[in-house]
């Protein structure tokens, strides 16, 4: 089966408002597959809907060939154990070490020895340059550092599929070159599926193998990287090149400013 990752006539809403639809996307086993689009556009969405936090009203969600949302819990569970997940800001537990940190979810998931549990939570800070950081809290490193000892707990378990929120947000240009070099060089040694949700345009493209965008919550393009940059669509040259005039307004949608005006002085208001 090529693809880890299959969606298909997907619809999810919350009430009656539409968050995703007619979504149609592949994620292909070991490759770095990056979504893409402005804020609110269904992102992360996507996400909740691989790891079975939310169910669609329409349409199939398939990791490793299992119907994500018509799992029963322990099932649920069982296809979780193969998804890392790094979440936006990192998501640290701030009471813990760097290193029980990365312990967690060993202990919560598997059966090791204290030995072999040491030696692996040292092996996956060492793969983050953050071995001798291992004792230290995450109020004594810095964000850099704080993501990279996340991105070490989401590959804890080998996982087949890992999933990034928003990895470079609030990051140094240092930092977040390193990052994006971290998530590519993992990806190729696990031989993982990665799904990278960003905003970030230049790091995305530089490790994503294929893109997504997305604008209220439908595909609006896809290709390679470089098939993004040199996209006419007028969304994508919005986004990819950040200009500030395109199909994404500037004003909220509603009535026109002199309307409102006029609707003012109707009523007698200044």
């Amino acid at each position: 089966m090529p693809n880890l990752v299959e969606i298909r006539n997907l619809k999810f809403a919350y009430g009656d408002r539409t968050i995703l639809s007619e979504l149609n996307m592949d994620f292909p086993r070991g490759k770095v597959i990056a979504v893409m689009g402005g804020s609110g556009s269904g992102k992360t969405t996507i996400l909740r809907l691989i790891g079975g936090q939310v169910a669609p009203q329409q349409g199939q969600i398939k990791v490793d060939g299992a119907l994500v949302h018509e799992l029963g819990t322990k099932e649920l569970y069982a296809l979780r154990r193969k998804m890392g997940m790094l979440f936006q800001h990192g998501a640290l537990f701030t009471d813990l070490s760097v290193f029980d940190n990365v312990a967690f979810p060993l202990r919560e998931h598997g059966n090791l020895t204290e030995a072999m549990l040491h030696d692996l939570v040292l092996l996956k800070l060492n793969a983050v340059g953050l071995r001798n950081a291992a004792r230290l809290k995450p109020s004594e490193i810095s964000g850099g550092m704080a993501r990279r000892v996340a991105l070490a707990r989401a590959i804890a378990l080998d996982p087949q599929l890992i999933m990034y929120d928003e990895p470079f947000a609030g990051l140094d240009p240092i930092s977040m070159g390193v990052t994006a070099t971290l998530i590519k060089n993992l990806n190729q040694a696990l031989g993982s599926t990665s799904i990278l949700v960003s905003h970030d345009v230049h790091e995305t493209f530089v490790i994503a193998d294929y893109v997504y965008f997305l604008s209220q919550g439908k595909i609006v393009a896809q290709g390679t990287p470089k098939e993004m940059l040199e996209s006419s669509d007028p969304y994508v040259k919005q986004f990819v090149h950040a200009e500030h005039d395109g199909p994404v307004p500037f004003h909220y949608p509603g009535q026109s400013f002199a309307q409102d005006l006029g609707l003012h002085m109707l009523v007698g208001e200044p």
